[in-house]
């Protein structure tokens, strides 16, 4: 996985602009990047995240899609 494919599981897990997604993590080192690449993507302007939860298993991500072309 990488930032662009991050992005269109957002894009795919959103209703209307608002996104809330779990995503399964093998390693802690998968999770750390995953938190890494949201973040980016919030600096780039494409997403807003209002929760970033790192969980045993999985990354929890919660916030809102920004316009973002295809």
């Amino acid at each position: 996985m990488n930032k662009v494919e991050l992005l269109r599981i957002l894009r795919k897990a959103s209703r209307g602009n608002i996104f809330s997604l779990e995503i399964p993590k093998n390693t802690q080192e998968d999770g750390r990047k995953m938190e890494e690449w949201a973040g980016e993507l919030q600096k780039e302007g494409k997403i807003k995240l209002r929760e970033c939860v790192q969980r045993d298993y999985s990354v929890y991500l919660h916030g809102i899609m920004k316009y973002a072309p295809e």
